[in-house]
């Protein structure tokens, strides 16, 4: 049932005095449906995503294959690289393109997030796992909430584009220098303190792209960027966890 304030204006659908959100490109009630449809989406990838990481955790010999077998380790280091690859494709805008060929790019970046998320969680502390999850839901629903507040009252984050395109790259070349030459847990802590500040700047930007910008048929671009941000984001803070209890 929609809102309505004393003068009985449709606050939702921003019939009155003044839209709810000024900068929306298309009418409110459709705007609406498209981000319901995108958090929709966005749930069950990560359901989906905790599903396939509790999997890999509990069934004990996947995380001994990939300790203590040479093929395993090196699907681990292929799952490395191939997270730093997947970070500048999605920053490089790679899903404009057919609907089909939208579905078929995040099928195959959501099986890999899965499968990148289970290997992660599977060599780390239970504890530390849960540590991370709570901190990261926190912050996604305290972002979300205040980019929607902010964005009713016409503030505009797509000044943000550059600078986190900019620690992106510093964030690939960062992990390339730790992955080929280790510098110890003080840079791995750096390392997933800066990811966590910039995934959540980028929590921030793709909401307020979510709200203001992404088109109505680009609903699958929206939820896997979101669902890409709040991947990295948790596997940031597990980064800085992990480095903290080690």
């Amino acid at each position: 049932m929609a809102s309505y304030n004393k003068k009985g204006s449709d606050i939702e659908a921003g019939i009155g005095n003044h839209q709810l959100y000024p900068m929306m490109q298309e009418p409110p009630q459709l705007r609406w449906a498209f981000i319901r449809k995108v958090y929709v989406i966005l749930a069950m990838q990560l359901l989906l995503t905790v599903g396939v990481a509790a999997t890999v955790v509990f069934v004990r010999p996947i995380p001994q294959f990939i300790l203590h077998t040479t093929p395993g380790l090196a699907i681990y280091i292929v799952f490395l690289i191939l997270t730093l690859i997947r970070v500048a494709l999605a920053i490089a805008c790679l899903f404009q393109a057919s609907p089909m060929e939208l579905f078929f790019h995040g099928a195959v970046h959501d099986l890999h997030c899965v499968f990148a998320v289970g290997l992660s969680c599977a060599l780390t502390k239970g504890r530390i796992v849960l540590e991370a999850a709570i901190l990261t839901s926190v912050v996604v629903v305290g972002l979300t909430l205040y980019t929607f507040w902010a964005s009713k009252r016409g503030q505009d984050f797509s000044f943000l584009g550059p600078f986190l395109f900019s620690a992106v790259l510093v964030l690939i070349v960062f992990g390339l220098i730790q992955f080929l030459f280790p510098l110890g847990k003080w840079s791995l802590m750096i390392y997933g303190g800066l990811g966590a500040i910039v995934f959540s700047g980028f929590i921030v930007y793709d909401t307020g792209n979510l709200i203001k910008r992404f088109s109505y048929d680009e609903y699958i671009s929206a939820a896997i960027s979101l669902y890409l941000d709040i991947i990295n984001l948790f596997l940031a803070l597990l980064n800085i966890f992990n480095a903290v209890d080690n």
